[in-house]
């Protein structure tokens, strides 16, 4: 994040004797990015973050991604995914390349401590509520919810009304905000799409009494690894600095409107490694007296498009079988646009209520052997109804 939190107990200058109330330091433990030259923060421990006590091998991270043998464009029904497990260990994998992976998932069970080593997590939050726990402390979440973890934070998702159905999206590396949307110190500039009281963050440490030994899975290279540490990692009172978990509600994106149609990029609400991700909100529609309310014909010349339908009548995919909870990949090399007949029923309406997720990916996606069961076989020939 772009902007400086302090939560909890610090003292006054970094890296100075910090004593808790029986006399023992505190141990520090800076988290920062590009070999601490981005940012950072400074968590402080009761005890050791290092005090492992065995660690085990846990298995592949191995989705089975492959290119599909023919290009076509898919419609994906979430409802036909399993439902059950918890939000780490429960994803079903979609789709990926070698810099994001995307998977969807509907928990059902907290999931266990886990610290992914290899990329930031994005989560969208679809339905269901629950909390996001980790050493910087707790944070609610809900429909609607971005919740971004940075790299290496040892969290758990804990599923309050579920299911917790969401989008996962694993970066190989960090999300950020697009920098267009920030000024040369970082601040959120007024042209932007949300800004700062928009963004929620964990307020208090998360303090868990716990002397027991602990487990906490870490993936790494594509492999999982179990630590077990001689107490509960949940042990900080404070920390302050500019990278932590936080969330952002789909719902305090502010759209951006025209007289004519608005490109996606109008629509970006994050970037990462390879990809970014947009916010398709209500919002007016386009009011030329001759506008064409609805997306032209395009091509996706260098990327990927997936769209997550969400809430609300998405105008242009009117009589494809898409419907809320659908994922949709054109994929580049595939002429696509609005089904025959929506321009028409779009002309003269004032807004739309359509509520969607997009993720644009600048390296072609490989798909997972389960997309099969989910995929809808006739979605490529809708266009020519």
């Amino acid at each position: 994040m772009p902007h400086y939190r302090s939560v909890g107990e610090v003292p006054r200058k970094r890296h100075t004797q910090f004593r808790q109330p029986d006399g023992r330091l505190y141990a520090e433990e800076l988290m920062g990015e590009e070999g601490f030259s981005s940012d950072s923060a400074l968590l402080y421990h009761r005890e050791l973050p290092t005090r492992i006590v065995n660690a085990v091998a846990s298995g592949l991270d191995d989705a089975g991604l492959a290119a599909p043998e023919v290009l076509l464009p898919r419609h994906l029904m979430t409802g036909k995914l399993p439902t059950g497990g918890d939000l780490v260990t429960g994803r079903h994998v979609l789709m990926g390349n070698s810099t994001v992976r995307i998977s969807y998932v509907a928990a059902v069970a907290d999931s266990p401590l886990y610290r992914d080593s290899d990329g930031d997590l994005l989560v969208y939050v679809e339905s269901g509520t629950g909390r996001l726990e980790s050493v910087f402390g707790s944070l609610d979440i809900g429909p609607g919810d971005y919740v971004v973890v940075p790299t290496g934070t040892t969290h758990r998702w804990v599923v309050a009304d579920g299911p917790l159905r969401a989008l996962v999206v694993e970066a190989r590396g960090h999300v950020t905000l697009p920098s267009q949307y920030l000024g040369r110190h970082g601040q959120v500039l007024e042209q932007s799409p949300y800004c700062e009281r928009d963004f929620r963050a964990p307020t208090a440490p998360l303090l868990v009494d716990d002397a027991a030994e602990t487990d906490v899975l870490v993936r790494r290279r594509g492999r999982f690894t179990t630590y077990t540490y001689a107490s509960h990692p949940f042990d900080v009172v404070g920390w302050d600095g500019c990278l932590y978990p936080y969330a952002l509600s789909i719902h305090d994106f502010e759209p951006v409107t025209g007289r004519l149609h608005q490109p996606p990029p109008v629509h970006q609400t994050f970037a990462g490694p390879g990809f970014v991700i947009c916010s398709f909100v209500p919002r007016l529609l386009d009011y030329h007296p001759e506008a064409v309310p609805v997306p032209y014909n395009h091509s996706n010349v260098d990327s990927d498009e997936v769209l997550f339908y969400v809430g609300g009548d998405f105008t242009s995919r009117a009589g494809s079988g898409v419907g809320h909870g659908s994922i949709t990949l054109h994929p580049g090399g595939f002429v696509h646009g609005p089904q025959p007949g929506s321009v028409e029923r779009a002309l003269g309406k004032a807004s739309t209520d359509e509520l969607a997720v997009m993720i644009d990916t600048f390296a072609p996606l490989d798909l997972a052997p389960g997309v099969a069961e989910v995929d809808d076989p006739g979605y490529p020939w809708t266009w020519a109804r």
